[in-house]
Protein backbone atom coordinates (compact mmCIF):
# COMPACT_ATOMS: atom_id res chain seq x y z
CA UNK A 1 0.00 0.00 0.00
CA UNK A 2 1.78 3.99 -0.69
CA UNK A 3 0.20 7.05 1.19
CA UNK A 4 -0.65 9.82 -0.07
CA UNK A 5 -0.74 13.77 1.29
CA UNK A 6 -4.48 14.43 1.59
CA UNK A 7 -4.20 17.14 -0.47
CA UNK A 8 -1.54 20.56 0.73
CA UNK A 9 -1.75 19.26 4.54
CA UNK A 10 0.82 16.22 5.94
CA UNK A 11 -1.48 13.81 6.44
CA UNK A 12 -1.09 10.47 5.46
CA UNK A 13 -3.78 8.39 4.01
CA UNK A 14 -3.23 4.96 2.17
CA UNK A 15 -4.15 5.65 -1.85
CA UNK A 16 -7.27 3.26 -1.58
CA UNK A 17 -10.28 4.40 1.57
CA UNK A 18 -12.48 1.87 2.64
CA UNK A 19 -15.71 3.60 2.43
CA UNK A 20 -18.48 1.97 5.05
CA UNK A 21 -22.05 2.70 3.58
CA UNK A 22 -23.04 -0.55 3.69
CA UNK A 23 -22.51 -1.72 7.24
CA UNK A 24 -25.27 -2.68 8.90
CA UNK A 25 -27.06 -2.58 6.02
CA UNK A 26 -25.90 -4.80 3.29
CA UNK A 27 -22.89 -6.56 5.18
CA UNK A 28 -23.59 -7.35 9.28
CA UNK A 29 -21.03 -6.56 11.94
CA UNK A 30 -19.53 -9.77 11.81
CA UNK A 31 -18.43 -9.30 8.28
CA UNK A 32 -17.89 -5.12 8.70
CA UNK A 33 -14.45 -6.64 11.54
CA UNK A 34 -13.83 -8.80 9.27
CA UNK A 35 -13.10 -6.28 5.97
CA UNK A 36 -11.84 -3.31 8.25
CA UNK A 37 -9.66 -6.18 9.96
CA UNK A 38 -8.06 -7.21 5.96
CA UNK A 39 -8.18 -3.73 4.79
CA UNK A 40 -5.81 -2.71 7.77
CA UNK A 41 -3.84 -6.05 7.67
CA UNK A 42 -3.43 -4.47 3.88
CA UNK A 43 -1.93 -1.50 5.22
CA UNK A 44 -5.12 0.72 4.69
CA UNK A 45 -5.43 3.22 7.29
CA UNK A 46 -7.93 5.61 5.72
CA UNK A 47 -11.76 5.17 6.71
CA UNK A 48 -14.86 7.13 5.68
CA UNK A 49 -18.39 6.93 6.92
CA UNK A 50 -21.29 9.27 7.67
CA UNK A 51 -23.55 9.83 10.51
CA UNK A 52 -26.46 8.86 8.24
CA UNK A 53 -25.30 5.54 7.28
CA UNK A 54 -27.64 3.91 6.41
CA UNK A 55 -30.70 5.44 7.34
CA UNK A 56 -32.45 4.28 3.94
CA UNK A 57 -32.54 0.92 5.06
CA UNK A 58 -35.36 -0.55 6.57
CA UNK A 59 -34.99 -0.51 10.62
CA UNK A 60 -31.33 1.44 10.33
CA UNK A 61 -31.71 5.08 12.37
CA UNK A 62 -28.90 6.12 10.81
CA UNK A 63 -25.72 5.99 12.70
CA UNK A 64 -25.86 2.37 12.65
CA UNK A 65 -22.18 2.13 10.71
CA UNK A 66 -20.38 4.83 12.93
CA UNK A 67 -21.26 2.40 15.96
CA UNK A 68 -19.67 -0.61 13.80
CA UNK A 69 -16.55 1.18 13.33
CA UNK A 70 -16.47 2.53 16.95
CA UNK A 71 -16.96 -0.63 18.41
CA UNK A 72 -14.39 -2.28 16.16
CA UNK A 73 -11.55 0.24 16.54
CA UNK A 74 -12.45 -0.14 20.97
CA UNK A 75 -12.18 -3.94 20.86
CA UNK A 76 -9.00 -3.96 18.38
CA UNK A 77 -7.24 -0.85 20.38
CA UNK A 78 -6.09 0.74 16.58
CA UNK A 79 -7.26 4.07 17.03
CA UNK A 80 -4.10 5.80 16.37
CA UNK A 81 -3.75 3.61 13.51
CA UNK A 82 -6.94 4.83 11.50
CA UNK A 83 -7.54 8.04 9.22
CA UNK A 84 -11.29 8.45 10.29
CA UNK A 85 -13.37 10.57 8.42
CA UNK A 86 -17.48 11.27 8.68
CA UNK A 87 -20.14 13.48 7.29
CA UNK A 88 -22.48 15.93 8.46
CA UNK A 89 -25.63 17.48 7.32
CA UNK A 90 -28.04 14.80 6.94
CA UNK A 91 -31.21 14.46 8.66
CA UNK A 92 -30.15 12.87 11.84
CA UNK A 93 -33.39 13.81 14.63
CA UNK A 94 -36.67 15.18 14.62
CA UNK A 95 -37.31 19.16 14.01
CA UNK A 96 -36.49 21.70 12.06
CA UNK A 97 -32.68 21.80 12.99
CA UNK A 98 -32.47 17.95 12.60
CA UNK A 99 -30.42 18.47 9.35
CA UNK A 100 -28.02 20.93 7.75
CA UNK A 101 -25.48 22.89 8.20
CA UNK A 102 -26.26 25.13 10.58
CA UNK A 103 -24.06 25.98 14.40
CA UNK A 104 -26.79 24.47 16.00
CA UNK A 105 -26.97 21.23 14.12
CA UNK A 106 -23.32 20.90 13.47
CA UNK A 107 -22.54 21.01 17.06
CA UNK A 108 -24.78 18.54 18.55
CA UNK A 109 -23.86 16.32 15.27
CA UNK A 110 -20.04 16.23 15.98
CA UNK A 111 -21.13 14.92 19.66
CA UNK A 112 -23.37 12.27 18.76
CA UNK A 113 -20.78 11.24 15.90
CA UNK A 114 -17.56 10.82 18.32
CA UNK A 115 -19.87 9.13 20.78
CA UNK A 116 -20.92 6.26 18.45
CA UNK A 117 -17.52 6.37 16.84
CA UNK A 118 -16.09 6.02 20.64
CA UNK A 119 -13.49 8.57 20.04
CA UNK A 120 -12.49 11.97 20.83
CA UNK A 121 -11.91 13.17 17.51
CA UNK A 122 -12.33 12.65 14.01
CA UNK A 123 -9.49 13.47 11.69
CA UNK A 124 -11.38 14.76 8.73
CA UNK A 125 -15.17 16.19 8.93
CA UNK A 126 -16.59 16.60 5.80
CA UNK A 127 -19.89 18.51 5.17
CA UNK A 128 -22.35 15.87 3.13
CA UNK A 129 -23.67 18.77 0.69
CA UNK A 130 -23.82 21.89 0.96
CA UNK A 131 -27.00 23.60 2.88
CA UNK A 132 -28.46 26.88 0.94
CA UNK A 133 -30.19 27.70 4.02
CA UNK A 134 -26.91 28.73 5.86
CA UNK A 135 -24.50 31.05 5.18
CA UNK A 136 -21.59 29.66 4.75
CA UNK A 137 -19.61 31.55 6.77
CA UNK A 138 -21.88 30.40 9.99
CA UNK A 139 -20.93 27.03 8.77
CA UNK A 140 -16.97 27.72 8.72
CA UNK A 141 -17.17 29.43 11.88
CA UNK A 142 -18.65 25.72 13.44
CA UNK A 143 -16.11 23.91 11.41
CA UNK A 144 -13.47 26.31 12.80
CA UNK A 145 -14.42 26.51 16.25
CA UNK A 146 -14.72 22.52 16.04
CA UNK A 147 -10.95 22.59 14.72
CA UNK A 148 -9.71 24.96 17.85
CA UNK A 149 -11.25 22.76 20.15
CA UNK A 150 -9.46 19.73 19.01
CA UNK A 151 -12.84 17.52 18.13
CA UNK A 152 -11.99 18.05 14.56
CA UNK A 153 -8.37 17.91 12.70
CA UNK A 154 -9.25 18.92 8.76
CA UNK A 155 -12.17 19.93 7.14
CA UNK A 156 -13.51 18.36 3.54
CA UNK A 157 -16.62 18.52 2.08
CA UNK A 158 -18.65 16.30 -0.64
CA UNK A 159 -20.82 16.49 -3.69
CA UNK A 160 -20.34 20.74 -3.95
CA UNK A 161 -20.48 22.57 -6.92
CA UNK A 162 -17.20 24.17 -8.17
CA UNK A 163 -19.04 27.61 -7.16
CA UNK A 164 -20.37 26.64 -3.83
CA UNK A 165 -16.73 25.28 -2.88
CA UNK A 166 -14.89 28.74 -3.93
CA UNK A 167 -17.27 30.90 -2.22
CA UNK A 168 -15.98 28.43 0.96
CA UNK A 169 -12.31 28.96 0.00
CA UNK A 170 -12.62 32.25 -0.52
CA UNK A 171 -14.64 33.05 2.80
CA UNK A 172 -12.03 31.33 4.75
CA UNK A 173 -9.04 33.06 3.45
CA UNK A 174 -10.98 36.44 3.83
CA UNK A 175 -11.79 35.68 7.20
CA UNK A 176 -9.16 33.41 8.72
CA UNK A 177 -11.14 30.13 9.13
CA UNK A 178 -10.21 26.66 8.53
CA UNK A 179 -10.23 25.54 4.93
CA UNK A 180 -11.74 22.95 3.47
CA UNK A 181 -8.85 20.58 2.45
CA UNK A 182 -10.61 17.62 1.03
CA UNK A 183 -13.23 16.97 -1.75
CA UNK A 184 -15.56 13.99 -2.11
CA UNK A 185 -17.21 14.12 -5.74
CA UNK A 186 -19.05 11.32 -7.59
CA UNK A 187 -15.84 10.45 -10.19
CA UNK A 188 -15.89 7.04 -12.33
CA UNK A 189 -14.97 6.40 -16.03
CA UNK A 190 -18.42 6.36 -17.15
CA UNK A 191 -19.28 9.67 -14.58
CA UNK A 192 -16.68 12.40 -15.61
CA UNK A 193 -18.33 15.73 -16.66
CA UNK A 194 -19.44 16.68 -13.24
CA UNK A 195 -16.07 16.54 -11.78
CA UNK A 196 -13.98 17.19 -14.76
CA UNK A 197 -15.70 19.90 -15.97
CA UNK A 198 -15.27 22.64 -13.32
CA UNK A 199 -13.91 21.01 -9.95
CA UNK A 200 -10.89 19.29 -11.15
CA UNK A 201 -9.15 22.48 -12.49
CA UNK A 202 -10.00 24.23 -9.33
CA UNK A 203 -8.87 21.32 -6.96
CA UNK A 204 -5.62 21.29 -8.65
CA UNK A 205 -5.16 24.95 -7.96
CA UNK A 206 -6.06 25.37 -4.57
CA UNK A 207 -4.66 21.47 -3.67
CA UNK A 208 -7.41 19.74 -2.23
CA UNK A 209 -7.41 16.22 -1.79
CA UNK A 210 -9.43 14.44 -4.01
CA UNK A 211 -11.86 11.26 -2.61
CA UNK A 212 -13.97 9.89 -5.44
CA UNK A 213 -16.70 8.00 -4.40
CA UNK A 214 -18.77 5.71 -6.27
CA UNK A 215 -15.25 4.88 -8.75
CA UNK A 216 -16.52 1.21 -9.60
CA UNK A 217 -19.96 3.18 -10.89
CA UNK A 218 -22.12 1.39 -8.14
CA UNK A 219 -20.95 -2.02 -9.61
CA UNK A 220 -21.34 -1.68 -13.59
CA UNK A 221 -17.35 -1.02 -13.87
CA UNK A 222 -16.74 -4.48 -12.22
CA UNK A 223 -18.00 -6.71 -14.92
CA UNK A 224 -20.72 -8.53 -13.71
CA UNK A 225 -23.32 -6.15 -15.88
CA UNK A 226 -22.80 -7.36 -19.55
CA UNK A 227 -25.20 -6.27 -22.75
CA UNK A 228 -26.73 -9.54 -23.60
CA UNK A 229 -26.43 -11.17 -19.81
CA UNK A 230 -28.81 -11.28 -16.96
CA UNK A 231 -28.73 -8.34 -14.47
CA UNK A 232 -26.95 -9.49 -10.68
CA UNK A 233 -28.80 -9.39 -7.82
CA UNK A 234 -27.96 -6.32 -6.54
CA UNK A 235 -30.80 -3.83 -4.64
CA UNK A 236 -29.47 -1.04 -7.36
CA UNK A 237 -29.18 -2.92 -10.58
CA UNK A 238 -32.08 -1.33 -12.06
CA UNK A 239 -30.66 1.98 -11.44
CA UNK A 240 -27.59 0.67 -13.04
CA UNK A 241 -29.21 -0.14 -16.18
CA UNK A 242 -31.24 3.46 -15.86
CA UNK A 243 -27.68 5.30 -15.37
CA UNK A 244 -24.84 3.27 -17.37
CA UNK A 245 -26.24 1.32 -19.67
CA UNK A 246 -25.23 2.34 -23.33
CA UNK A 247 -23.39 0.83 -26.45
CA UNK A 248 -20.67 3.19 -25.58
CA UNK A 249 -19.82 2.07 -21.81
CA UNK A 250 -19.81 -1.67 -22.88
CA UNK A 251 -17.25 -0.75 -25.82
CA UNK A 252 -15.64 0.68 -22.68
CA UNK A 253 -15.73 -2.77 -20.52
CA UNK A 254 -14.61 -4.55 -23.23
CA UNK A 255 -11.46 -2.47 -23.65
CA UNK A 256 -11.32 -2.57 -19.71
CA UNK A 257 -11.42 -6.30 -19.98
CA UNK A 258 -8.99 -6.73 -23.29
CA UNK A 259 -6.56 -4.35 -21.35
CA UNK A 260 -6.48 -6.20 -18.05
CA UNK A 261 -5.82 -9.38 -19.51
CA UNK A 262 -2.59 -7.89 -20.77
CA UNK A 263 -1.73 -6.92 -17.44
CA UNK A 264 -3.37 -9.67 -15.41
CA UNK A 265 -5.89 -7.54 -13.86
CA UNK A 266 -9.87 -7.57 -13.89
CA UNK A 267 -12.17 -5.10 -14.85
CA UNK A 268 -12.70 -3.55 -11.62
CA UNK A 269 -8.93 -3.22 -10.88
CA UNK A 270 -8.11 -1.84 -14.39
CA UNK A 271 -11.05 1.07 -13.56
CA UNK A 272 -9.28 1.79 -10.04
CA UNK A 273 -5.89 2.16 -12.04
CA UNK A 274 -7.27 4.71 -14.32
CA UNK A 275 -8.31 6.58 -11.26
CA UNK A 276 -4.82 5.99 -9.34
CA UNK A 277 -2.68 7.12 -12.45
CA UNK A 278 -4.50 10.82 -12.29
CA UNK A 279 -2.58 12.30 -10.25
CA UNK A 280 -5.33 14.82 -9.32
CA UNK A 281 -7.10 12.03 -7.34
CA UNK A 282 -5.73 10.92 -3.20
CA UNK A 283 -7.38 7.81 -2.43
CA UNK A 284 -10.63 6.65 -4.30
CA UNK A 285 -13.29 5.19 -1.81
CA UNK A 286 -14.06 1.45 -2.19
CA UNK A 287 -16.73 -0.65 -0.65
CA UNK A 288 -17.31 -4.49 -0.02
CA UNK A 289 -19.37 -6.65 1.22
CA UNK A 290 -17.06 -9.71 1.99
CA UNK A 291 -12.89 -10.15 2.51
CA UNK A 292 -13.11 -11.97 -0.33
CA UNK A 293 -14.65 -8.82 -2.84
CA UNK A 294 -12.33 -6.26 -1.01
CA UNK A 295 -9.17 -8.65 -1.79
CA UNK A 296 -9.66 -8.32 -5.61
CA UNK A 297 -10.05 -5.14 -4.75
CA UNK A 298 -6.69 -4.75 -3.20
CA UNK A 299 -5.55 -5.90 -6.57
CA UNK A 300 -5.22 -2.57 -7.72
CA UNK A 301 -2.79 -1.05 -4.98
CA UNK A 302 0.08 0.00 -6.83
CA UNK A 303 -1.35 -0.25 -10.54
CA UNK A 304 -0.46 2.73 -12.80
CA UNK A 305 -1.66 2.72 -16.46
CA UNK A 306 0.72 3.62 -18.93
CA UNK A 307 0.26 6.65 -21.38
CA UNK A 308 -1.34 4.67 -23.77
CA UNK A 309 -3.35 2.99 -21.77
CA UNK A 310 -4.95 6.13 -20.60
CA UNK A 311 -5.23 7.89 -23.38
CA UNK A 312 -7.29 4.82 -25.34
CA UNK A 313 -9.71 4.72 -21.65
CA UNK A 314 -9.87 8.66 -21.89
CA UNK A 315 -10.85 7.98 -25.69
CA UNK A 316 -14.01 5.83 -24.73
CA UNK A 317 -15.00 7.34 -21.99
CA UNK A 318 -14.94 11.28 -22.69
CA UNK A 319 -17.24 12.89 -20.57
CA UNK A 320 -18.74 15.10 -23.49
CA UNK A 321 -20.41 11.88 -24.65
CA UNK A 322 -21.63 10.92 -21.36
CA UNK A 323 -25.40 9.05 -21.17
Amino acid sequence: MQYRNLGRTGLKVSELCLGTMQFGWTTDEENAFAIMDAFLEAGGNFLDTADVYSNWAVGNPGGVAETIIGKWMRQRGNRHQIVLATKVQGRMWEGPNGEGLSRTHIMKAIDDSLRRLDTDYADLYQTHWFDPDTPIDETLRALDDLVHQGKVRYLGCSNYPAWRLCQALWTSDRVGLARYDSLQPHYNLVHRAEFERELLPLCQDQRLGVIPYSPLAGGFLTGKYRKEGPLPKSARADSIVDRYFSDRNFTLLERLETLGRKRGRTILQMALGWLLTNPVVTSPIIGANTVEQLREILGAVGLRLSQEEMATLNGLSAWENEK
